[in-house]
């Protein structure tokens, strides 16, 4: 089932989300849920707070639906290291329309269980890297446009609201 995805400016996208404690029919649910969202936006990532559930939970495939096998799910991911920087600019999809460079690790690896409950590393370099680290920073109240400073942050801010003020954010 397709559902909203969450916009900047939600409560749900700045809290820090919750451990999943049990894999059940619920989280199989959300998960399908989330991929089947993802793919229709489409997008490369999602974060479980992305579409208003508040736990550890996000995927990623930067086929975007085109591989089955590059679908990574990932419950209550962790990272293990992370390497080099690189800068290079990004979107996202609870920030439609707008994008700025971010600093990024070049190398992620991160721990995490796959939806069946069995642990697994994912590694990534480049955009997998980017991609890891933009997801896991939802699950912790993050976004992209937090991790902004000065002149760049203030606009996307200020334009925000002004959507919002006019209802069409």
């Amino acid at each position: 089932m397709l559902r909203p995805i969450v916009k900047y400016g939600d409560r749900v996208l700045q809290a820090k989300a919750g451990p999943v404690d049990e894999i059940t029919g619920d989280i199989q649910r959300i998960i399908d849920d989330m991929v089947a969202t993802m793919y229709a936006a489409p997008g490369i990532g999602l974060a479980a707070p992305q579409i208003g559930v508040p736990l550890r939970i996000c995927i990623v495939d930067l086929t975007v639906g085109r591989r089955a096998e590059d679908l990574r799910v990932m419950i209550n991911p962790e990272f293990i290291e992370r390497q080099g920087t690189q800068l290079e600019e990004e979107g996202c999809l609870s920030v439609p329309g707008f994008t700025a460079t971010v600093l990024r690790p070049e190398r992620a690896i991160v721990r995490a269980l796959d939806r069946d409950g069995r642990e697994h590393i994912v590694e990534g370099k480049d955009l997998l890297a980017r991609a890891l680290q933009h997801e896991i920073d939802h699950l912790d109240g993050t976004l992209f446009v937090d991790r902004l400073r000065g002149i760049k942050r203030h606009q996307i801010v200020r334009r925000i609201h002004k959507l919002r003020r006019t209802g069409q954010w």
